[in-house]
């Protein structure tokens, strides 16, 4: 049994990484701004800990084995965050730092993803035993995006865009499965099982939820459209998930005529 901190415990990947390492018999420290609530699972100790003062941290990282760091924010702060941690981490003697990035960072020139690479890049320096792993972008968040466009009845669709969607729980297990084994550097990259093209998986977003809505296809400038249009965010040679888009739509549609 190894002790593990999970920072961003309390988001869509830290609940399910949470949930692995405790059906695996770990003792399991969440780490979030609020209290771990809402898993079928034995709690695990909650530090509510705002890595954006680091007040807190040295206890939740105290006689910790490993750090898989969940945690992140488009609205910034990372490398700030990630730099405490890292103090942190490294005052308390802590042997591995895993950290979850995305596939292109290195190639999309968006400014989250240049965030993500300057805190890979902290993690590789930081004189800790470290794993980084990148992977695609999770279904939730796919499923989240296009129903935010559909509150609109004219729903935009970016031209030339695909995206790879993977499922947040097989995320979770490879993570898991990571915290638990040796420092192994950048390992290889975890992409979703099928490529599949902006308008397509708005429509069968849409046809999932009963939606109608006038798609208008919409040609992006610059210099991150065009990477993501040359395939920059996509792992085609790694698509290691199993679980579909579709297959995760199904599902919550299921879900949803249950309630």
């Amino acid at each position: 049994m190894a002790t593990i901190l999970v920072t961003g415990g309390t988001g869509t990947l830290g609940r399910a990484l949470v949930g692995r390492l405790l059906d695996d018999g770990h003792d399991v420290r969440s780490l979030s701004r609020r209290p771990h609530t809402g898993t079928a699972h034995p709690r695990p100790r909650s530090y509510a800990v705002d890595l954006r003062d680091g007040t807190g941290l040295p206890e939740a990282v105290s006689g910790v084995d490993a750090i898989v760091h969940c945690a992140s924010s488009p609205a910034g702060g990372d490398a700030e965050a990630a730099g405490r941690l890292i103090a942190a981490a490294r005052a308390a003697g802590v042997a591995h730092l895993v950290y979850i990035s995305i596939v292109g960072v290195d190639r999309v020139p968006i400014g989250y993803y240049r965030t993500k690479l300057a805190v890979e890049r902290l993690i590789e320096d930081s004189g800790i035993g470290w794993t980084v792993l990148r992977t695609t972008q999770f279904h939730d968040l796919v499923l989240d995006v296009i129903k935010a466009g559909a509150r609109s009845p004219v729903l935009p669709v970016p031209t030339g865009v695909r995206v790879q969607p993977i499922e947040v729980q097989e995320v979770a297990a490879r993570l898991a499965e990571l915290a638990v084994g040796e420092p192994a550097g950048r390992v290889t990259d975890m992409g979703g099982p099928e490529v599949l093209d902006a308008r397509d998986l708005v429509r069968a977003t849409l046809e999932a939820g009963g939606r109608r809505r006038l798609l208008m296809p919409l040609w992006l400038p610059g210099a991150s459209a065009a990477a993501l249009r040359r395939g920059g965010n996509l792992t085609p040679e790694h698509a290691d998930g199993l679980r579909t888009y579709a297959a995760f739509l199904a599902e919550r549609t299921e879900a949803g005529a249950r309630r």
